[in-house]
C-alpha cells in the first residue's frame, strides 16, 4: 500500500514548525516505515490561495486527504507535537 501525502502549512520563523520538523526527523529515524510518507509545506503567507482553502487558525496544520489531522496550539509542548506528528505519519502511511 502507497502511502498519501501529508500537506504541511507553516510560517517561516514560527517556533512551533520548527518544534514539528524536529519532531518529523525524530519520528522518521525511529520507525523507517515513515520515511515513505511525502509532505508538502506551503508556507501559508507565500500561498494564500491554497492556505484559504483550508480550515485551520494556527500553523503548523496538516491534512492526508483533506481532513486535519493536527494543528498546533499556543505553549505546545514538543513531546505533544511529536505524538501528534506520529498521528499524521499513521494516518498518511
Amino acid at each position: 500500500m502507497s502511502s498519501k501525502k501529508v500537506l504541511a502549512f507553516y510560517l517561516e520563523g514560527c517556533p512551533y514548525c520548527k518544534q514539528a520538523r524536529e519532531a518529523l526527523k525524530e519520528l522518521i529515524s525511529e520507525n523507517e516505515k515513515y520515511s515513505s510518507v511525502s509532505f508538502e509545506w506551503v508556507e501559508e503567507n507565500q500561498h494564500p490561495e491554497i492556505s484559504e482553502k483550508y480550515d485551520y487558525y494556527s500553523v503548523p496544520s496538516m491534512f492526508v486527504d483533506g481532513e486535519k489531522i493536527y494543528e498546533a496550539h499556543r505553549g505546545e509542548k514538543y513531546e505533544e507535537c511529536k505524538e501528534n506528528v506520529r498521528k499524521v505519519l499513521e494516518a498518511a502511511s
